[in-house]
């Protein structure tokens, strides 16, 4: 069997699905060994966030926005007003807020580090680090899934508190809600596992975005488009594990935490 035919066997997204998750096996394994790389890690942060935060701020408006002018109407015709800032704020802290942290941060972060690595790769840096018995999951691969994971985390409670912000204007001006009303009904539906769900579904999904392109960029090949190439499977992939992980979490979370007044 040639190379190109075994490239598209049968069992070859099965070989890559194994092959990923021993990847982020091995990222755990190495995230606890010594010595800690504190100054990648803070550098990684660093660079994550700056090409994360002002996409963040953008989206996190609209995504209130949307979400308060959908859910006042409905709620506006069963009578229900008084819930209107309860279900706004669950909509937001629960998934609107992990989701769209988690898109940013594939988006915009994640290319970056698959890009980076891949470019490392087809430079022959990381076999270089291998010769020199460093191991490049350690002090490369660990700093940016740290970094990414920390980002998301603090990323995600930004977007849920302008979320919320966004969604009360929105309710107030455009379908002549009550300030009061609005602020009142948080803890109606609302409860604070909510926002430490959203909060932990922020740094899962932040680990997978690193790891999946952590893993694409140190598997690249083929020079720059084969670089390109792996930017672009990297965010398609982390799109895809990150809608399962949200459907898996929340129905964890469902059957763990009933809500409030059931």
């Amino acid at each position: 069997m040639s190379p190109a035919t075994s490239q598209y066997s049968a069992t070859a997204p099965l070989k890559a699905a194994g092959s990923l998750f021993a990847f982020a096996l091995d990222t755990a394994r190495a995230s606890v060994r010594r010595p800690f790389q504190l100054r990648e890690f803070l550098q990684q942060a660093w660079f994550v966030a700056s090409v994360t935060i002002i996409p963040t701020a953008l989206v996190a408006i609209p995504f209130g926005a949307v979400i308060a002018l959908q859910v006042g109407g409905l709620i506006k015709q069963f009578g229900a007003q008084a819930f209107t800032g309860s279900a706004a704020v669950l909509a937001v802290v629960r998934e609107a807020s992990p989701i769209a942290t988690a898109l940013l941060i594939a988006g915009a972060g994640g290319s970056a580090i698959c890009a980076d690595l891949g470019a490392r790769k087809i430079r022959e840096e990381l076999d270089a680090m291998m010769v020199l018995g460093i191991d490049p999951i350690h002090r490369l691969v660990v700093p940016r899934v740290l970094a990414t994971m920390m980002v998301a985390f603090f990323l995600n409670g930004f977007v849920s508190v302008v979320g919320v912000m966004g969604g009360y204007v929105f309710n107030v001006v455009l379908q002549d809600g009550t300030p009061g009303s609005y602020i009142a009904s948080f803890t109606a539906l609302a409860h604070l596992p909510d926002l430490w769900q959203g909060q932990a579904k922020a740094l899962v999904f932040g680990f997978i975005a690193a790891v999946v392109a952590s893993y694409k960029g140190m598997n690249a090949g083929g020079g720059p488009k084969g670089v390109g190439d792996a930017v672009n499977q990297s965010v398609v992939i982390t799109f895809m594990l990150l809608f399962v992980a949200n459907f898996a979490m929340t129905a964890i979370y469902f059957q763990l935490v009933p809500p409030k007044g059931a």
